[in-house]
C-alpha cells in the first residue's frame, strides 16, 4: 500500500512540474514576440506582414490579406514569393539563409515607387516578413505604402503584356467611340491614316458594324498598305463598356480558301466523270456523291442530298431493280453486311449482271478516317464487245474446224494462235493443251518425228521466223504411215503465217495405220 501511494505521488509531482515549465515558456514567448493576449502583429499600427510555418501560411494583416485575394493558406508561402520577387532582388536567396542569419532587412528596386523595406525574421521557426515604406519625396500613408508598390508592379506588368500583345485589343464605350488601345491597334491605326494626317483623339474605328445595321461581324479584313490582314473578332461587354478583341486569322483564312479551292476542284473532277461515285464516313452516312452515281443508279439527288446511309442505299437500288436478283434476297442481304467489312479492307469488287441488261462493275476501297468508297462503272459495252469477240472467235473456230485440210495458224511471233479439227486428227495432239508452249520450233520438233527425214520443217521453221516481205511456198512431206502431205505456206497480214496439210494418198490398210500410231504414241 506504501508502494501505491508513493507512486501516486510522483505522477502528480510530474504532472504539476510539467504545468509550470508550460507556463514559463508562454510568459516567456509574450515577452519577446508581444503583448499578452495579443497577435505576433500587435505592432499598434496597421502593417503588411506575413507569417508562415515553413511554407504554410499562418498568419497575415488585413494589408497583407489583401495582396492575396484567393486566401490560399497552403500555396502563400510561393504566391507571396511570386509577388514580391520582382519587387525585392535576391529574396529567394536571403529567405533560405534566414534560419542562420536570424532577421535582416532588404530594400525594394529602383523600379518600385515609392520605396519600400522588407524585414525578416526567424523567430522559433516561424518566418515573419515585414513591409514598411521607405523614404520617398511623395506623402503616402505608411499603412498604404506597400500594398501600393504591390498595386504599381502588377499594374506594370499587365500594362505591358496588353500593349505588346500581338493581337488587336481596344475598349469602345456604348456609343461605339473608342476610348483605350494598345499597342497594335495603334500601329494598324496609324498606317491607314492619310499622307499628312496624325493620329488624335478619339481614336479612329477599325472595324465597323454591317451597313445593313446588324452585329460586328465575327470575323474582318484590314486593307493595309503591305497586304490585307484578317482578324477574328471577339466582344466582351463590361458594364458600359466593350472589351474587343482581333486576333490575326491569316494562316485561318489562307488554309480555308485552300481546301475551298481544292473541294471545288474535286467537285468540277467527280462531276466529269462518268463512273458513279459515293463516301460514306465511319458511321456509313452518304458524305459525297457525282452526278454520275443518279445517273447510273436511278436515285434521285433529293433522295442522295439526304445523307442516307449504306443499307438505306442498298434498299433503294434493289426497289429500283439495279441490284442483281438473287434466287434468296435474304441470305443475299445478310452477304450485303459483309460489304463494309470486305470493303474496308480493299478486298470488295464485283460484277453486278442487272436485270435490264446493264452490266456494272462495283469496286470498295477504304478511306482514311474508316471512310468507305464505292465506284460503279457501266461495263455494258466493254462486255457486248467481249462476248462479240467471243462469238467472232468461236463462229471463226467452227469455219476452220469444218475445212478439210489441216490448217495451222501462227502469229509473227512464231506462237500457234489457231488451228482446227483436221490438223488435231492428222498429228494426233490437241494443240489446245499444247497453246502455252505451241511455238513454231516445238511444233516443228513434233512434225520431224512423225515424218520421214525431210528438210522442209528446218525451211518452215525460217519461213515463220523470218521478218520482212515473204513469199508464199509449197512442199511435201510424208508421214511414218506412208501417206504424202502437200504443204502450203503462206504470209498473212500482221507478221502472221498460215501453214495447211492435205494427205495426198491413203491407201495404207488399217492394221498398218494402227500399228504405226501405236509407235508414234509410244515415242
Amino acid at each position: 500500500m506504501a508502494s501505491d501511494w508513493i507512486s501516486a505521488l510522483g505522477m502528480v509531482a510530474t504532472a504539476a512540474l510539467v504545468a509550470t515549465s508550460a507556463l514559463a515558456l508562454l510568459v516567456a514567448w509574450h515577452s519577446r514576440y508581444g503583448v499578452e493576449g495579443q497577435s505576433l502583429f500587435a505592432t499598434g499600427r496597421p502593417v503588411t506582414a506575413f507569417l508562415f510555418d515553413g511554407h504554410r501560411l499562418l498568419e497575415a494583416t488585413p494589408q497583407a490579406r489583401s495582396l492575396l485575394p484567393d486566401g490560399d493558406e497552403v500555396n502563400g508561402w510561393s504566391r507571396t514569393l511570386s509577388l514580391l520577387g520582382p519587387m525585392f532582388p535576391g529574396l529567394g536567396a536571403l529567405l533560405e539563409a534566414l534560419p542562420g542569419i536570424g532577421e535582416t532587412v532588404i530594400a525594394s528596386g529602383p523600379e518600385v515607387v515609392p520605396p519600400v523595406l522588407l524585414r525578416a525574421e526567424y523567430l522559433a521557426g516561424l518566418t515573419r516578413l515585414t513591409m514598411t515604406e521607405g523614404e520617398s519625396s511623395l506623402p503616402t500613408a505608411p499603412e498604404k505604402g506597400a500594398v501600393i508598390a504591390a498595386l504599381h508592379e502588377e499594374t506594370g506588368v499587365q500594362r505591358a503584356a496588353l500593349l505588346h500583345a500581338p493581337a488587336l485589343i481596344w475598349r469602345e464605350d456604348a456609343q461605339g467611340a473608342v476610348t483605350w488601345a494598345n499597342h497594335a491597334y495603334l500601329i494598324r491605326a496609324t498606317e491607314l491614316l492619310p499622307v499628312g494626317d496624325e493620329l488624335s483623339w478619339p481614336l479612329p474605328r477599325l472595324f465597323l458594324p454591317r451597313a445593313d445595321g446588324g452585329s460586328m461581324p465575327k470575323r474582318a479584313k484590314l486593307q493595309m498598305p503591305g497586304g490585307t490582314e484578317w482578324f477574328d473578332l471577339l466582344r466582351q461587354p463590361k458594364g458600359d463598356e466593350v472589351l474587343c478583341y482581333g486576333m490575326p486569322a491569316n494562316s485561318a483564312v489562307q488554309a480555308e480558301t485552300t481546301l475551298r479551292e481544292f473541294m471545288q476542284t474535286l467537285t468540277k473532277t467527280f462531276a466529269d466523270l462518268p463512273i458513279g461515285l459515293a463516301i460514306f464516313d465511319r458511321t456509313r452516312v452518304l458524305q459525297l456523291f457525282n452526278p454520275a452515281l443518279a445517273d447510273l443508279t436511278l436515285l434521285t439527288p433529293e433522295f442522295l442530298i439526304s445523307r442516307p446511309t449504306l443499307s438505306a442505299v442498298l434498299d433503294a437500288l434493289r426497289a429500283k431493280a439495279m441490284l442483281p436478283e438473287p434466287k434468296d434476297y435474304r441470305s443475299w442481304r445478310r452477304q450485303l453486311t459483309k460489304v463494309e467489312e470486305e470493303a474496308s479492307h480493299g478486298l470488295f469488287e464485283e460484277t453486278w449482271s442487272l436485270p435490264g441488261g446493264q452490266t456494272y462493275r462495283v469496286i470498295g476501297r477504304p478511306h482514311p478516317n474508316g471512310a468507305l468508297a464505292f465506284m460503279f462503272e457501266d461495263i455494258s459495252s466493254e462486255m457486248i464487245r467481249t462476248r462479240r469477240y467471243r462469238a467472232d472467235l468461236e463462229l471463226g473456230q467452227s469455219v476452220i474446224d469444218a475445212v478439210d485440210e489441216a490448217v495451222a495458224v501462227f502469229s509473227e511471233g512464231g506462237q500457234l494462235v489457231m488451228s482446227n479439227l483436221a490438223y488435231a486428227q492428222l498429228w494426233i495432239h490437241d494443240p489446245a493443251v499444247l497453246l502455252s508452249d505451241a511455238g513454231i520450233a516445238r511444233l516443228c520438233d513434233w512434225w520431224r518425228r512423225h515424218s520421214a527425214p525431210s528438210l522442209i520443217w528446218d525451211d518452215a521453221l525460217d519461213f515463220v521466223s523470218s521478218l520482212g516481205d515473204r513469199s508464199a511456198w509449197d512442199g511435201e512431206a510424208r508421214l511414218l504411215d506412208g501417206r504424202l502431205l502437200a504443204c502450203r505456206f503462206r504470209p498473212l497480214n500482221g507478221g502472221a503465217t498460215l501453214i495447211t496439210f492435205r494427205p495426198r494418198l491413203a491407201e495404207v490398210s488399217a492394221p498398218q495405220t494402227d500399228l504405226i500410231r501405236d509407235e508414234r504414241l509410244s515415242a
